[in-house]
């Protein structure tokens, strides 16, 4: 009997080590699965980083949201992509373009803000905001090509060219008559500011400048889809003095535009 308690016991323990053995290796499987995985993660975080470094490293000028849904101009990013591209001669004709597009953002700010003044109607404050990063965007390229500002601490409704200044006085006079009106003059600036963009994008092939005229146009659509908005809103209708009545028919039924022009 003794002795079959012993070889019992001895099963016993024999058997007990094999599955210590077993749940140890089990274990240790499963500890460095677990550290496979955390490996994997880990390599998969830096594959990750290292995506977004090159995309940084490669991404085009202006990559990003330049143009808000208001048509406001991210300054910053358009800066860091004109900076991007060379600095190359420019003719006489591209740099008056560049100080006429400077009084010109500065007409709408200032016939906006007027207008608010006599109207209290939101739209005009909201844009007149984001036609200043308008015509700061127009002063990043007088600067970069040391041109004389015509802007240059001008107050509202004052201008150096006398064909803004008669504009900004006939647009004020005729936006001051009624609720309406102000909403026509409004819609009639953005219809100006895309047509003259248009007409200095066809004289320059300097790609800084190419860059930043595509991006204001794009927020100067934004601002026509607001007032033609709204004007209906008030019961008006607008008809297109400078572009095409079909491209302002697609202005008007597409979507506001977000994001990077990148030329």
């Amino acid at each position: 009997m003794n002795y079959i308690l012993k070889l019992l016991g001895v099963i016993s323990l024999t058997l007990m080590v094999a599955l210590s053995g077993c749940i140890t290796d089990t274990n240790t499987n499963n500890n460095q699965n677990a550290n496979n995985q955390v490996q994997t993660n880990t390599n998969g975080n830096i594959n990750n980083n290292m995506g977004l470094h090159n995309y940084t490293q490669n991404h085009t000028p202006g990559a990003g949201r330049v143009v808000g849904q208001n048509g406001n101009i991210n300054t910053t990013m358009l800066s860091a992509g004109i900076n991007a591209f060379p600095k190359e001669p420019l003719s006489e004709e591209e740099k008056l373009g560049l100080i006429e597009m400077r009084e010109e953002e500065k007409l709408a700010r200032d016939v906006y803000l007027t207008l608010y003044d006599k109207w209290k109607i939101p739209v005009f404050q909201n844009i007149a905001n984001a036609e200043l990063s308008h015509t700061t965007s127009v002063k990043l390229l007088l600067d970069k090509y040391n041109i004389s500002d015509p802007a240059d601490n001008s107050p509202v409704g004052v201008f150096k060219t006398p064909k803004y200044q008669k504009l900004y006085n006939e647009l004020v006079e005729k936006g001051s008559k009624s609720e309406i009106d102000a909403l026509i003059v409004g819609a009639t600036i953005e219809d100006l500011d895309i047509y003259d963009l248009q007409q200095w994008s066809a004289k320059t092939d300097s790609e800084d400048i190419l860059y930043t005229y595509a991006n204001l146009e794009k927020g100067s659509r934004n601002h026509m889809r607001s007032f033609i908005r709204t004007l209906k809103n008030y019961g008006g209708n607008y008809t297109p003095q400078y572009i095409s009545q079909e491209e302002f028919d697609q202005i008007i039924n597409s979507q506001v535009e977000r994001g990077p022009v990148n030329r």
